[in-house]
């Protein structure tokens, strides 16, 4: 979000864990709603993220308990490699 207009009324509003905010009053109120806080697993699924860092480490930790786990982690860890390695 670039730098906020002074003088403008915000509207905040609260929507699965996170808090956006967006102008009240025209014509900037056509600016889409941005995200300014909330909890952490809400915000990496408003953003598109897959996991959001506990559900990482939690599937970390199940990868040393669960070997078929660790084995698809593995696979996917040298993948990204692979693939970071090749841009």
């Amino acid at each position: 979000m670039p730098k906020l207009l002074p003088g403008e009324a915000l509207i905040y509003e609260r929507a699965d864990g996170v808090v956006y905010a967006r102008y009240r009053d025209p014509p900037h109120n056509t600016i889409p709603r941005w995200i300014v806080g909330g909890d952490p697993a809400g915000i990496a699924r408003a953003q598109g993220d897959l996991l959001n860092y506990g559900e990482w480490r939690e599937l970390c930790e199940l990868a040393e308990e669960y070997p078929t786990i660790k084995k698809l982690l593995d696979q996917l860890v040298t993948m990204y490699y692979t693939v970071k390695d090749n841009k």
